[in-house]
Order: structure tokens, then C-alpha cells, then sequence
């Protein structure tokens, strides 16, 4: 794996200009991606996981709108780009799959013809090439009688159908990153298990690099190196999967992690008090605050730095402070009890 980073996310921030003021939906989140690596995007709905992904691909809308950060691909920096030369990297170096496909697929197209334009946009293939191409991506994420298939509109396919499309269109012009937004929420388990297959099997084919984005953490275990964990705008932990599923270092991370399903059988599932805060309310402090049973003096004050943990770790949060552990090494000694 190469030391530099195929994608280098800095101090991103993506803004929503409300008639209240300007609501933060990714605030200051720094992540890298190497190239040939997966690296999970984790939290529940609403913490900004796919404002991300649409930031990082420039698609965000207005009222939206990046406000602040740089995302360094292959060396260049993705927002000093003007939107011709951008949509030359956009379904081409990168790619994102949407989650739910009968939003993302037009409705009226075949599609073969859907898959065969992404690649004569990019200049992959002539008319006649690309219908061939787009019959031989469909027999690679495994849609049976493909040659048939391709002349389906996306309302004949199935849910899991649909997916698969979805992950040709994206693989279509080989690129080098992936972002697969909640790519399995809308299909039933046999199926989600088949898809997550492909991705892995897709990836180690093309030697291609995955953001996986996903509030699941079962498929972030199974598939990811590193994981990021986001809540409400900010990433508050990162680090190598198995280390943070083996010693989570911030609070939120071990209540989504005692709240999987998984237990002895009868026992009570386990659930993180409250909710995720409105981005245009978030209470002083670190946002995780009112929900934490951690919680002490410093985390009403102001929003906690990156605190190093662990090799490649980090996490925003005042436990990991020393003068604020020395301060109060109740707080401290309870969170070890906790791992």
C-alpha cells in the first residue's frame, strides 16, 4: 500500500445558509484514503456521512455549499478545479454509488444505454463499444442473461438488480476511488451480504480504493482497514478497525458499539440515551455531550481537539486530555472500566 494518501480530506466543511444563519453539515472533518484501502464512514442518520461524500464529489446543492477545506486527489486539490475539468475526474477517477438506485437510475432509459453513456461521455468507447462494454459490466457484478438484461428499464429489475447496475455504471471507466453511499440500506440481508461480496470482489479486481459509508458497523467490520466515526458534523474518532472495535477511545463509538444486536439470547438490547442533536442546535461543547455518560466540566466549555490514542488513532475527546483526566480521574477511571 502506498504511504501517500490517494485522497486527502483537510479541515472540509460544507455549509446549508438558512434564513437563521449558516448551518454546518460537515465541520472541519480530516480523513486520508490510500490507494488500494477501505476506509469506513460510520454513524447514525443525520450526522453528515453523505453531505461528505456529495462534498468530496462537488455535488453538493445550494442552499449548500463548500465553505471551507481542501481535498487533495492524486496531488490535486478538487476545489481549485473549474466544473469542466471537474466532471472529467467525476464518473471517471471517481465515482459514487448512490443508495437508493430508482432515484439514481433515470426512470426512462434502458440500462445498457445508461451504462454505455457513462463510458462515451469519458470518451472510454465508441456507441458501438460501449453497448458491448455495458453487456460484459453487467455479466461482471452478476446479473444473469445480461445481454437480455441490458435492454431492461430500471423499474423491471429488482431492488438488488438495480444495485448492481448501479455498481457497473460506477466501475465502468475503471476508477480509483469508490464511494459507496449506504450501498445495501433498502435490500434484505441475503441480498446485502451479495452486494458487499461484489464490492470486495470488485475492489480487489481493479485495485481500486473504497470509501464505504454506512451505519452499520457489522459491514464496516467485515469489510473496512479504517474507520472514521461521525457525529453530528464532526469526526470524533479514527483509526484501524480492529483496534477501535477492540478498544473504542470515545464515548459514542462504545455506546454504537454495546448497541449491537448480537448478545445472549433474551437480553435487552442496549441504546445510546437521546438523540442526534438538530446541526442548527448543537448544545456548547463537544455536541456528544448531553447524551454522554462520560460527560464532565470541559465538555460544555468548547468542542474537544484531536487527542492521539493509539498508532494512526485519534478522538475528539477530553478523557484523553491530561490535565482535564488529572482534574477529574473519576471520569477517567470510569472509562476504562468501560473497555
Amino acid at each position: 500500500m502506498s504511504p501517500d494518501p490517494l485522497l486527502s480530506v483537510s479541515h472540509l466543511t460544507t455549509v446549508f445558509d438558512t434564513p437563521d444563519g449558516s448551518v454546518r453539515a460537515v465541520d472541519d472533518v480530516s480523513f486520508e484514503i490510500r490507494a488500494g484501502e477501505t476506509v469506513g464512514l460510520v454513524g447514525e442518520s443525520g450526522s453528515g456521512k453523505s453531505v461528505t461524500a456529495l462534498s468530496i464529489m462537488r455535488l453538493v446543492q445550494p442552499p449548500g455549499r463548500i465553505a471551507g477545506g481542501s481535498l487533495s486527489f492524486k496531488g490535486r486539490d478538487l476545489l481549485t478545479l473549474d466544473e469542466r475539468t471537474m466532471r472529467t475526474v467525476r464518473g471517471a477517477d471517481i465515482t459514487l454509488i448512490f443508495q437508493e438506485p430508482m432515484t439514481a437510475l433515470n426512470p426512462v432509459f434502458r440500462v445498457g444505454d445508461q451504462i454505455a453513456e457513462t463510458l462515451r461521455v469519458h470518451g472510454r468507447a465508441s456507441r458501438r463499444e460501449a453497448r458491448t462494454a455495458a453487456v460484459d459490466l453487467l455479466r461482471a457484478v452478476r446479473i444473469p442473461d445480461a445481454a437480455s438484461r441490458v435492454n431492461d428499464y430500471p423499474h423491471q429489475l429488482s431492488g438488488g438488480m438495480r444495485q448492481r447496475v448501479l455498481i457497473a455504471m460506477s466501475l465502468a471507466c475503471q476508477p480509483s476511488l469508490v464511494i459507496a453511499d449506504e450501498p445495501t440500506t433498502a435490500l434484505d440481508v441475503t441480498i446485502q451480504a451479495e452486494i458487499l461480496d461484489l464490492l470486495r470482489e470488485m475492489k480487489s479486481a481493479l485495485h481500486l480504493s473504497l470509501l464505504l459509508i454506512t451505519h452499520d458497523l457489522g459491514v464496516i467490520a467485515e469489510t473496512a482497514d479504517r474507520v472514521a466515526v461521525m457525529y453530528a458534523g464532526r469526526i470524533v474518532e479514527t483509526g484501524p478497525v480492529r483496534a477501535i472495535f477492540r478498544e473504542p477511545a470515545h464515548p459514542y463509538t462504545r455506546g454504537l458499539l454495546a448497541s449491537m444486536p448480537g448478545g445472549r439470547p433474551g437480553r435487552r438490547l442496549l441504546a445510546i440515551d437521546g438523540s442526534v442533536p438538530l446541526l442548527g442546535a448543537l448544545p456548547p461543547g463537544c455536541a456528544f455531550n448531553p447524551r454522554c455518560p462520560d460527560r464532565f466540566e470541559p465538555c460544555t466549555a468548547a468542542p474537544p481537539p484531536d487527542y492521539v490514542v493509539g498508532p494512526e488513532r485519534a478522538a475528539k475527546c477530553y478523557l484523553h486530555d491530561r490535565q482535564s483526566a488529572v482534574r477529574n480521574p473519576q471520569s477517567a477511571m470510569g472509562t476504562d472500566a468501560t473497555r
